[in-house]
């Protein structure tokens, strides 16, 4: 089979589909030239590699001849990794999600030459079907509307980028932030606080675990019981559910449903990276070994399936994987996790195999009532249906393990081993906060080697620059504000817990570096990408704390700890425009950004005026060492 330009690509995504028939291009001035030579629209698609919908659009679409014949002809097609280049994901998204009431990935957009979207969606089915327009039909029509009015389109399309242009640079308002918009941020939360299964939202449920953070430090400056029984409520809920890995810890994506017992089964780094830094802290207030287990279960798979030889974190797993059939063999979503009653009973024998299948709920006919992909219906989810005695814990660990083996023997779901900074930043503060709660020195060790590596490999002390990505050896894709943050917070977090102050002086080279390139100097805050970046058509400040905080909301909780660590009063007076810039979205929806209310938490507890030396232990700040004195 041929090979498309995406063959030559460092990224997972692009990789697969590097022969697709068609004519795809990575984002990057070559599309952009070809574009505008033939005054062609630009259909870009964005995706990662374990999007188990993106699989599901290029079997169906993609790898279709005559579907890329169509596109060939009519269109330059692009394709994104969205976690390489977050960047241009969030701008087209916005306007996704202004179009159409909605977002998600794969994302499909079309572009004039110029790079403004006037039309876009996210899956398409191939064909007509239900009252919906397929894919072909889509780019058929977009095609005629192209060839008959393009200047009509380009007049939409410059219409729609003004008014996204409006809404991510919105005037600043005046205003201090004090006790009444953390209370609002709590009354938010308690109005969309799910009693029964806890969790903020209905189906789908996400973790979210900046709610959980927020929740964690407002019971800790108000004693509020019930922001500290909610969180609790959260964790364990999910930990008994079957959106946790019981046998192979971590966790998956999200919930299908709202008691956290269908997953949708990936796993992405970040999810693993903040939810063991929460279970950490859930353990340290509420002294449940419990929870303290979940966090060692979080840390032990990444340790064991997510770790590179050079001790660098990998982004994710997929949710499909192979499964074999009375024909052969098919993808499909889940299969290396789930059972069979009599898989389980045939690998652990009587009685083993009848306290394991009652403990976690399996059943002879499956365990699956509603399943929309057909998938699940003969199999069983692993979740904690009943609770178990100490008498046998001991057993059930003896099982946990010898299906884990037996598991392990399965075809794997595929891995994606490119090594983003941003989160690799966001696992070693998890790994830092992990060694000094539970006091193991393999996980300071863990954090100790991945920062080495990134260091070593994604910096250019020269230039002062951050790399994003690392595959394959390349170090590439200049980095965001996400990861200069985002790595300067695990140094300062490594400072903390050792003492040591070359990881201080590191996080201090890279708070002055992020403030140089991203700061908005007329209205505070950070933008997202560097001035410089000419493929983007908007340059975005992100404030919303969502699967993965915003970077902004790090930024100021970041320059705050180091205002304290070095005495430095412009690192003050950065962190108190940063939230000034935020007033207004935190009046207005202090629960779409619950990090920056952390920030707020924090910019409140913090004497004015006042630093201590940062080679006092006493002092710690309570992002890795404890809520200022409150211990296990």
């Amino acid at each position: 089979m041929s090979e498309n330009r995406l063959a030559r690509e460092k990224s997972p995504y692009l990789l697969q589909h590097a022969h697709n028939p068609v004519d795809w291009y990575p984002w990057g001035e070559e599309a952009f030239e070809k574009a505008r030579l033939e005054d062609k629209p630009i259909f870009l698609s964005v995706g990662y590699s374990t999007c188990h919908w993106c699989h599901v659009m290029e079997r169906e679409s993609f790898e279709n001849p005559a579907i890329a014949e169509a596109m060939n002809q009519h269109f330059v097609p692009v394709k994104v990794d969205r976690e390489e280049r977050p960047d241009v994901d969030r701008i087209y998204m916005l306007f996704v999600q202004a179009s159409t009431g909605g977002g998600g990935w794969p994302m499909s957009v079309w572009l004039t030459p110029d790079l403004v979207p006037f039309y876009g969606g996210t899956y398409f089915p191939p064909v007509d079907a239900g009252g919906r327009p397929g894919f072909l039909t889509v780019l058929g029509r977009i095609a005629e509307a192209w060839s008959s009015g393009r200047q009509r389109i380009r007049e939409s399309g410059a219409k729609a980028l003004d008014q996204l242009r409006e809404y991510v640079e919105p005037g600043r308002r005046s205003g201090a932030l004090g006790e009444e918009v953390l209370d609002a941020g709590f009354r938010a939360f308690r109005k969309m606080f799910d009693l029964a299964h806890g969790g903020f939202e209905t189906a789908p449920k996400f973790p979210r675990p900046v709610t959980l953070n927020f929740l964690l430090a407002y019971w800790r400056r108000t004693r509020n019981q019930e922001a500290l029984d909610m969180a609790l409520a959260t964790l364990r809920g999910m930990a008994r559910g079957g959106m946790r890995d019981h046998l192979g810890g971590g966790f998956h994506r999200y919930s299908v449903d709202e008691r956290w017992f269908l997953p949708h089964f990936e796993k992405m780094l970040y999810d693993q990276a903040q939810l063991a830094s929460a279970y950490l802290d859930a353990f340290r207030i509420s002294g449940d070994n419990a929870l303290a287990e979940v966090a060692r279960g979080i840390l032990e798979y990444v340790l064991r399936d997510m770790t590179s030889a050079q001790g660098a974190f990998y982004s994710a797993e997929d949710a499909d994987s192979l499964v074999g059939t009375a024909s052969g063999s098919k993808v499909g979503e889940g299969a290396f996790y789930v059972w069979t009653r009599d898989e389980i009973i045939a690998a652990l024998g009587e009685p083993l195999g009848e306290l394991f299948a009652r403990h976690y709920g399996a059943e002879a006919g499956g365990n699956v009532r509603h399943d929309f992909h057909g998938e699940f219906l003969s199999k069983n989810i692993l979740y904690e249906a009943v609770p178990i005695g100490d008498a046998d814990r001991a057993a059930i660990d003896e099982a946990r393990a010898r299906l884990l083996e037996a598991r392990s023997k399965r075809p794997r779901p595929h891995l994606d081993d490119k090594i983003l900074t941003g989160w690799n930043g966001l696992m070693i503060s998890a790994f830092a906060k992990a060694a000094h709660v539970l006091g193991d020195t393999a996980y300071l060790n863990a954090a100790r080697r991945t920062a080495e590596f990134i260091w070593n490999s994604m910096y250019a002390p020269g230039s002062g620059v951050l790399m994003r990505r690392y595959r394959d050896g390349e170090a590439a894709i200049p980095g965001f504000l996400d990861d200069y943050v985002s790595f300067a917070q695990s140094l300062a977090d490594l400072h903390e817990v050792t003492g040591e102050p070359g990881y201080l002086e590191k996080a201090i080279l890279l708070t002055d570096s992020f403030i140089q390139r991203f700061e908005d100097g007329n209205s505070g805050g950070f933008y997202a990408t560097e001035e410089n970046s000419d493929d983007l058509v908007l340059r975005i400040k992100d404030d919303y704390d969502g699967a993965e905080p915003s970077a902004n909301s790090l930024a100021a909780i970041l320059l705050l700890r180091m205002a304290r660590f070095t005495c430095r009063e412009d690192y003050q007076r950065a962190a108190d425009r940063t939230l000034a810039a935020f007033v207004g979205r935190l009046v207005d929806a202090p629960h779409a950004l619950p990090q920056m209310l952390v920030a707020c938490i924090r910019a409140l507890e913090q004497p004015r005026n006042v630093c201590e030396d940062p080679r006092t232990r006493a002092t710690l700040t309570g992002d890795v060492a404890g809520f200022d004195g409150i211990s296990k």
